[in-house]
Formats: structure tokens, sequence, C-alpha cells
């Protein structure tokens, strides 16, 4: 009696989907959603998220009133969240998403970090540093150079701080 063999049946797993890449309005949609909850907590509105391969990895809002801290800047804590959920201060693979230009401090933060890119949302034409008085992004003098898109959500990232400066006058 010969066996005849069965079909062979081989289970190959599908490979994982691919992670939702969030654009750089989807990212900026998730910033104005912290920059929102700095406006109800009294601290002027303005939120940060880092990325990496469209994937947040971490998002902040301004705590500078609640925390006593004038370091307390969204995109300081978002870069210092960002750090440590990825175990490297070197953050040359991620993007960071904020609703206003960055100020000195922010932009040093940014270089500091080493990071990939930012994308801002409205101009902050007091401070700003990525483009409007200074452009630490671009400055051929530093070890670092990064690229940054700008404007991105503008007007809703302007009339979020209009509103919460109308209010206070």
């Amino acid at each position: 009696m010969s066996r005849v063999p069965g079909p062979i049946v081989t289970t190959v797993e599908s490979p994982p989907a691919p992670p939702h890449h969030l654009s750089d309005e989807d990212l900026m949609a998730l910033a104005l959603d912290e920059a929102r909850a700095a406006a109800a907590a009294g601290e002027v509105p303005v939120g940060a998220v880092v990325a990496v391969d469209g994937r947040v990895v971490a998002s902040r809002h301004n705590e500078r009133e609640s925390s006593g801290d004038p370091t307390a800047h969204a995109e300081v804590l978002a870069l210092r969240d960002a750090a440590g959920s990825l175990g490297t201060w070197r953050l040359d693979d991620a993007t960071l998403v904020v609703t206003l230009e960055p100020c000195p401090l922010c932009a040093g933060a940014a270089w500091a970090s080493r990071i990939g890119r930012v994308v801002w949302g409205t101009p902050n034409p007091d401070a700003g540093s990525l483009g409007s008085l200074y452009h630490l992004g671009t400055d051929p003098r530093l070890n670092h150079e990064f690229p940054v898109t700008h404007g991105v959500c503008a007007d809703a990232c302007a009339e979020l701080l209009s509103g919460f400066f109308a209010e206070r006058r």
C-alpha cells in the first residue's frame, strides 16, 4: 500500500500592519489639544508633540505657572519625555511639533537633542528662534542643523493664543 501525501500546508503569519503614520496636520491637532489643556489650566496655550516614524512618543503643554519652573515650556517637557521614552537623548529620528514657533530656550533644547526635524504652527514675533528673529536650526556655526516646517495649522494655533490673551485683557 502506497501512501499518497496530502497537501502540504504552510502557515505563514501575516506581517504586522505598518504603524499609522500621522501627518504633520494630525500631529499638530494633537499639539493643539495639549495647548487647549494648557489654557484650561491657566497656562499660556502652547502644546508640543514628539513623534518618531509618525508615532507619538511624547506630548506636553506649558507648565510654567503650575510648576513655578521657568524652563517648563511645552517643547522642553516633551523633549525630556521623548528621551525618557526612547531611552536616549539623541532624538535624530524624531520630529518636534509645536503650536508656537520655539523661543531661544526651546530651539536650543531641540538643537541639544539633535532633533531630526521641527514643525511649528504660528510665528513668535517676540522670541521666535526658528525663523522669525533667529534660526538656530540652520545656523552653520552650530554643530547640528535640522529642517523646519512652519505654518502648519497656523490659523488655529494663532486663534488659540489670541483668544487666551484677549480674555486676560
